[in-house]
């Protein structure tokens, strides 16, 4: 009974941690900003820090099958 919503977070941070890491990649190797208004290194490490937190989240909920 407790391991659907398990799942449910796990793969929701896990694909929004991935995701997040993903894109701002992406739009730092095409030299795009990553958020308007914003230094591009703060952006960077910022949305860096969130995405490998949300991955970590993912994992340690997919650890308490």
């Amino acid at each position: 009974m407790e391991s659907g919503p398990a799942i449910f977070a796990g793969a929701a941070f896990t694909l929004f941690g991935g995701a997040l890491l993903l894109w701002t990649t992406v739009r730092t190797m095409h030299r795009e900003p990553v958020a308007y208004g914003v230094a591009p290194r703060t952006a960077i490490a910022v949305t860096g820090v969130f995405g490998a937190a949300s991955l970590v989240l993912g994992v340690w909920c997919f650890g308490r099958l």
